[in-house]
């Protein structure tokens, strides 16, 4: 009798990706059926040349095309009515995700409740909830990238935050996988150097997390293991030259890699920072990139062997200890915070974010069971900076 286990697994969609890939946009609109694009993206890319030349560029050839940009940073459920609002009123037949991750799983949410007649909460990613939907009603979706980070463009599911609840809840269908991904590094050039770095340390994490997972999906293992090579060789370049392409587009690289590997699973670093970021509406990538190294020794018995491994591909000595050295070098050389205090966060929820971690999706995939007592470890040494 084998040993192997009965897995499912799913891959990613079409990706063009490449500098200068952003002008075949129109061709790729009209090859999923779109004729009245709704583009989606958040306020702060709605008013800047690439949105406008996009725009641009669909009308020239003659497409019809709307902008709907009321997202926040960590989207709400009233942005996705909103959008949905615009998307009908409208009589769009499709989105352009466009931005980061807010922009991404914002668009990607409006296209997928444009057409349904539930709740958006009736389709959490829990079980096969997912099988609710008219699968027939979601509008198809072209995702265009503005970070490199969340991998959102290659997943199918977002992330909005429930305003009644403050929490962060994972919205899951397949055909919320987007049709078409365009992929372009120039697009990435003029990020902040605070949303270049918590972008590339997300991604970072996304890979990190899926490789320390129990799940058997050595496909997704093997992905994981070239997307934290290819961060931490090209992040330090990227935040000190933000015009340094190559650089960039290995990035880009990464993101999409970390959101195909963590398929695998994710864990701790992500289920305390949902409720982090939904309670003190932080960044997402940056509350991950504090977390990092305090989850990675609460699992280290779990994780150990695998890390000297994972040490011998990156080209580490010192085993798992090196890899956590390099993670706080890169941390500080980055000037990522050390502790939670460095993103404004007390330790007056320490309870409630406790609580809402465990029951978090992606506690499931942590390497150590997370417990009431574990979180509030892992977030007091956050909260102490003791590693």
């Amino acid at each position: 009798m084998s040993s192997l286990p009965s897995v499912n697994w799913s891959y990613p969609t079409s990706v063009r990706f490449g500098v200068g890939r952003i002008k075949e946009l129109p061709k790729a609109v009209e090859a999923v059926g779109m004729t009245n694009p709704l583009l989606v993206t958040d306020p702060g890319l709605a008013g800047l040349p690439m949105v406008a030349d996009a725009i641009a560029s669909l009308k020239a050839s003659g497409l019809s095309a709307a902008v709907f940009s009321d997202v926040k940073p960590n989207p709400v459920d009233s942005n996705i009515a909103a959008g949905v609002a615009v998307f009908r009123e409208g009589g769009h037949d499709g989105v352009i995700a466009f931005g980061g991750g807010s922009g991404l799983d914002a668009g990607k949410l409006i296209a997928f409740m444009a057409g349904q007649t539930r709740p958006i909460w009736d389709f959490e990613d829990i079980g096969d909830w997912w099988k609710r939907a008219d699968s027939d009603g979601i509008a198809p979706i072209i995702a265009v990238p503005t970070t490199a980070g969340t991998g959102s463009e290659v997943g199918r599911a977002g992330v909005v935050t429930n305003e009644a609840t403050h929490t962060k809840k994972v919205i899951f269908h397949p055909k919320m996988l987007p049709e078409i991904v365009i992929c372009d590094p120039e697009l990435t050039v003029g990020m902040p150097r605070f949303i270049t770095i918590g972008t590339g340390m997300d991604a970072l994490a996304h890979c990190l997390e899926a490789y320390s997972a129990p799940m058997y999906h050595p496909m997704s293992e093997g992905i994981a293991l070239e997307g934290m090579r290819l961060v931490l060789e090209n992040l330090p370049k990227v935040a000190a030259d933000g015009s340094d392409l190559e650089a960039r587009g290995h990035l880009m690289s990464a993101a999409a890699m970390g959101a195909v590997a963590f398929q695998k699973g994710l864990g701790a670093i992500h289920s305390l920072s949902h409720p982090v970021g939904a309670l003190y509406d932080t960044h997402h990538g940056m509350t991950n990139a504090v977390f990092m190294p305090y989850v990675m020794q609460y699992n280290r018995a779990a994780i150990e062997q695998k890390f000297e491994r994972l040490a011998g591909f990156l080209g580490i000595s010192g085993g798992y200890q090196g890899v956590l050295d390099t993670v706080l070098k890169l941390r500080s050389d980055l000037d990522v915070p050390h502790t939670l205090a460095g993103l404004n966060v007390d330790d007056s929820k320490r309870d409630l974010i406790a609580e809402m971690a465990i029951v978090d999706p992606t506690a499931g995939g942590n390497p150590v069971e997370l417990t009431k007592a574990g979180a509030l470890e892992i977030f007091d040494k956050a909260q102490s900076g003791a590693v």
